[in-house]
Parts: structure tokens; sequence; C-alpha cells
């Protein structure tokens, strides 16, 4: 063990000390953060709009500001690229994180001089409370890997603005540089599969101790480098222990990475977005994600079959129970206010506040009145493919809505690692698991109203080329797992084989 990890041990002591105490502060930190935002919130013009200064509780909060997404606060985000002052938040933004959304175009989510820590230090802590609890410190000494954006920055509005993967990149710590792979030449390459080549060609011959990224664009950094080496990767990089992940649910991906990667590594979770770092996985023999509750975000949850109500149940943390299904909302210190995330989550403890993240709003099928979630397909589809023995790579769902009763159904795209032995028993496994998870779409089938799902096989990396043709390879961009409309599986027909 070098001096690097022998230094990094007191304090990955100290934040591992630090996050079990906060995890008793919870609510109090909470309130204490709904005051501090209320107090910055009233001077700005959003705060002078909204009557924050007539706010002393959450009960009137949630009177005076609605919930939104992205379009509430466009309004504002305009008027901060017109060059104006205190407009969601005192002063200016520092950057601008820009991300893609599917209603919005292009997104500008500001990042202030108060939230950019929660982005910096919430991925340091998850890391540091792995070390004190796992005793783990070699992996600081060896080279580590974030497959991120690229982390050149253009100005809109005078103000610095990328990915946040490329944001986050200008505050690596200077004592992680000389550790941190790809070379910044590599990373700024904007093609993903010219970059992930040259990667590959960084990478192959260094002393990989950790890997992030998001699972499906790791497991691609994955195969390049078993087709180059011939190796798996725990083989081919023998101080590799810590895998860091997010951005999407691990599960679907899991077994594959695992079987690249050829024996046991330790895997970390993460719940980041543009808008905030919300939780992370702090220890590796609890379930869930410890929820951030004391970095500049105060957090509200509605029941998810109430997010499009026009008066939906607005809980605060100290409402919320297990097992339920919440849409988050977020008030944070970068200037959000009644944010609409579009995640849902589910608490799988309140004593500390663990969750995992069960889908998104906007991905479901709800084409014939179902309400099928993300949560729901994933398990349902892992359980068949377990018993079973197939493999899958990925996956996503659309409905096809056909004319004539009983003619209707979901039509679930599938590329396999390894196929079915017989594809209409896997179906018929998938769609009856389905059924018993939702209730809604168990009527329907009943009801003679929709046929049993149907699946059509993608050929091998067709979610990749589907992907590129539609510029979205790589970096944070992902698959949905469901939509409500044709368009993502209209594209797929293309790489049906």
């Amino acid at each position: 063990m070098n001096l690097k990890s022998l230094l990094a041990k007191p304090f990955a002591n100290y934040i591992y000390n630090k996050t079990r105490k906060g995890m008793q502060t919870a609510l109090e930190d909470q309130e204490a953060i709904l005051k501090m935002l209320l107090k910055t919130g009233k001077s700005t013009v959003f705060g002078k709009d909204h009557r924050l200064e007539e706010v002393a509780d959450h009960a009137s909060f949630a009177q005076t500001v609605p919930i939104g997404d992205y379009e509430q606060i466009k309004p504002y985000i305009n008027q901060v690229k017109e060059g104006k002052h205190n407009v969601l938040w005192k002063g200016k933004p520092i950057y601008f994180a820009k991300t893609s959304g599917t209603t919005s175009g292009v997104k500008y989510i500001p990042i202030t001089k108060d939230s950019i820590d929660n982005h910096i230090n919430t991925a340091r802590n998850a890391l540091l409370c792995y070390m004190a609890e796992t005793g783990n410190a070699a992996f600081a000494s060896g080279k580590m890997i974030f497959l991120s954006g690229s982390p050149e920055l253009e100005r809109i509005g005078d103000i610095p603005t990328g990915r946040l993967s490329g944001i986050v990149n200008h505050h690596i710590p200077s004592y992680l540089r000389s550790n941190q792979l790809p070379s910044y030449e590599t990373n700024c390459i904007e093609d993903w599969e010219t970059k992930l080549d040259k990667i590959v060609e960084e990478t192959i011959n260094k002393d990989m101790t950790l890997i992030s990224g998001i699972p499906p664009w790791m497991q691609m950094y994955f195969d390049r480098l078993m087709e180059k080496s011939g190796k798996k990767i725990g083989d081919l990089f023998p101080n590799f222990s810590v895998m860091v992940q997010g951005g999407v649910n691990f599960q679907p991906y899991k077994t594959r990475l695992f079987e690249s990667i050829g024996r046991k590594v330790d895997a970390i979770e993460l719940f980041p977005a543009s808008e905030g770092f919300f939780a992370f996985q702090d220890s590796q023999e609890a379930e869930g994600l410890l929820l951030n509750t004391n970095s500049g975000i105060f957090y509200e949850f509605v029941p998810a079959g109430e997010i499009f109500s026009e008066n939906p149940t607005r809980l605060t943390l100290k409402e919320v129970k297990t097992g339920e299904n919440y849409a988050m909302i977020i008030n944070s210190n970068a200037g959000l206010w009644g944010y609409n995330l579009g995640d849902t989550v589910k608490f799988v403890s309140t004593d500390p506040y663990r969750l995992v993240v069960s889908g998104r709003i906007k991905h479901f099928i709800s084409a014939f009145g179902e309400h099928v979630i993300g949560e729901e397909v994933e398990q349902a589809l892992l359980k068949a493919a377990t018993e079973e023995g197939v493999k899958v790579t990925e996956f996503t769902v659309a409905p096809m809505v056909e004319q004539g009763k009983g003619k209707s159904y979901h039509e679930w795209f599938i590329e396999f690692e390894s196929e079915p032995a017989d594809m209409e028993k896997l179906s018929w496994k998938v769609d009856t698991y389905l059924r018993e998870k939702n209730v809604y779409y168990d009527d329907l089938i009943k009801g003679n109203i929709l046929m049993p799902l149907q699946i059509r096989k993608i050929r091998k990396n067709g979610f990749i080329d589907y992907m590129k043709s539609v510029g979205k390879l790589g970096g944070q961009n992902k698959v949905p797992r469901l939509s409500n409309d044709r368009g993502v599986a209209d594209g797929l027909k293309a790489f049906v084989g």
C-alpha cells in the first residue's frame, strides 16, 4: 500500500463517521435546508414571483410553489442566459449542465457556487465510505477510469456549459489526477466508438483498480478489452477491485458485467443527475442507496399515481413509507424549485433513509390504462430469463396498437447474449410474471383487450447500432426501458434479426 492509500484511510474514517451521524439528523437537516432555501430564494426573481417571503413552512410552500419540470423554469433560465442576476438563485450559475430532454429539447440545468459541492463531494463520500467499511484502500494507488462525456465546455450566456460528467472532470482533486484515465485529449473525443478505441489503447496495459460508468457503456468497454486481449477483465486487471456505476438500474446488466470480469469485485451504486447528486450506496451490506439529506436539497415525495393530478399529495421525508413508489421532487441551492425530476423511488428503509430507483415517470406504458412501470418489466424479464438460462444484453418495450379487440399487445425488443431454447416459453413466462406484478395489465389480458406480449429479437449489437443511428451512443445516454409511444420501437425495426 503506497502513501496515498495510507493517507486516505483517516479521511475515509472521518467521512464515514460523519455520514453515520447524518443518518440520525436527516429530518432536522431537511427542515434547516428548507429554511435556508427560503431565506435566499425570497430575494430572487422566482422568489418574488412566488411570494416566498410569505412562506413559513412546507404546507405554505406547497401552496405557493407548484410542481413542474424543466418547462416551468425555462423562462427563468432564459433570463439567466440574457445576463440577469438573482433569477433562480443569488448571483449567476457558475455552470450550465447541458442535457437532452424528451419534450424540452436541450436543457440547461444551473449549477451554482453553493450547489457544486453536492456533485463533487457525494461521489467522493461514496468511495470513502466504501473504503472505511471494507478496509480496501489499495484501489487508491492504482489507475481509475471514469467513462464520461467530454470535459470541453462552451459558453451559453457567458456561462461555461457542458455535460455534467465533463464539468465534474474539472473538479477532480489534484491528488487523483495522476491516477485518472483516459487522458484529457481522449476524453475530449466526441465520437463514442473512436473514443472507446483510444480508451482501450490507453488502459489495456495499465494497473486498473477502479472502473466507473453507466453499465451498458462499461459493458461495451469490457467487450472491446476482451476482444483485444483475449482475457477476462479480472485477469487483464488483477488489481481491479471496485466498479462504480449509476444512471440506470444495475440488475439487468449485472450478470453479464460480472461474467465479463470473471471474478468478484465490489460494486458501488450512485444516483446522480444533472439536477443533483441524490443518493449513494454507503454500505456493501445494507440494501438500497442512502439519501443525501444534508447537501443543499430539500426533497418532496408525491405518490406516483398522483403525479399528474392537479393537486397531488406532497410529502416531506418524515412522511414517507417503505414499499411505496414516489415521484421525487427537488428544491435546491442550484435554484430548482418544485422540480419534478422524473424518477420514481421506493424506500427500503426509513432508519436510515435508504431507497432504490424504481423507474421513470415518463418511461411507462399506459396505452390501454395498464400503467406498467420500469421496475415491473425489469423484474418480470429477470425472473423469466434466470429460469430459462437466458442472458439479456439490452431491451425496451412499447405498445403495439392494432384495430380490433384483442389484437393489440406489448412489443418487447430484446438483444440476447445467449438465446432461449424456446422463445414462446420465455414470452409466456415474462407475460405471466408481468401479469402477477400489474393487476391492470392482467385485467386487460383476461378481458381480451390485449394479446399476450410478443418478443422481437434484436441482432447482435443492434442496440448499439440503433443508438449510433440517432446520435446517442455512449456518454450519459441510455435506452429507455419503456416508451408509451412507438418512437424507439419503430427505430429498432431495422435491427430485428
